[in-house]
């Protein structure tokens, strides 16, 4: 699964592990109830099975809502250990997220510098 967003999209990574059968409607649920977040917002939302080899996305498109899922056949995808809330992600360390990859190892800058022709 290739996930490919503009660096301005947010991405929630939702912390409580989530049952993998919901579908649209229980993960936006989720999002409005438990994230207390918009899940209309166009925002990337990430959701990990308790087992942690499952994971789905929601998003808004403009159109309709989006659910992606992949399974990792070998290992875990890295989560954090709290139960609660939600962690932004930028587009790297989501790429590194799907991909299996150890995304807290990323660096992020929190303020990108734009250099000016002189």
């Amino acid at each position: 699964m290739s996930l490919a967003f503009p660096p301005s999209t947010k991405i929630y990574l939702s912390l409580a592990p989530c049952d993998m059968r919901k579908g649209f409607d229980g993960l936006s649920a989720q999002v409005r109830n438990i994230l207390q977040l918009d899940p209309f917002s166009g925002a990337v939302f990430l959701f990990r099975g308790k087992r942690g080899d499952r994971l789905k996305a929601l998003v808004w498109d403009g159109s309709g809502l989006c659910m992606y899922a992949k399974r990792l056949e070998r290992g875990k995808f890295v989560w954090p250990r709290a139960h609660e809330g939600a962690v932004r992600l930028s587009a790297a360390q989501l790429a590194m997220l799907v991909e299996g990859l150890n995304w807290k190892q990323s660096i992020v800058h929190d303020e990108v510098i734009t250099p000016r022709l002189a």
